[in-house]
């Protein structure tokens, strides 16, 4: 693939992804969206798709899960869920 049609597809999925952090509550957004622009660079492909399958979970669970009042059963996804509250810490 030539480097101009990864950059393309990396913005395309850049903007997929901002797309699936936008989830209607407040919380969310900001917490999803602002590790998408200051952590998201820094995991690998692994993490990558992990991230994308921790967007799959409901609101009201995704919240749950990342305000540490419910546990993922995916490892992988707790382990990307631990990586989001500690881009959160000042």
């Amino acid at each position: 693939m030539p480097a101009a049609s990864m950059i393309e597809a990396t913005d395309i999925n850049r903007n997929r992804l901002a797309w699936q952090c936008r989830r209607g509550m407040r919380e969310l957004d900001e917490i999803l969206g602002g590790f998408l622009a200051t952590g998201y660079e820094q995991l690998d492909a692994s993490g990558r798709q992990h991230f994308s399958a921790l967007l799959q979970y409901p609101d009201n669970v995704l919240l749950e899960i990342l305000m540490g009042r419910m546990t993922a059963t995916d490892r992988d996804v707790v382990h990307i869920v631990g990586k989001i509250r500690d881009s959160l810490a000042p």
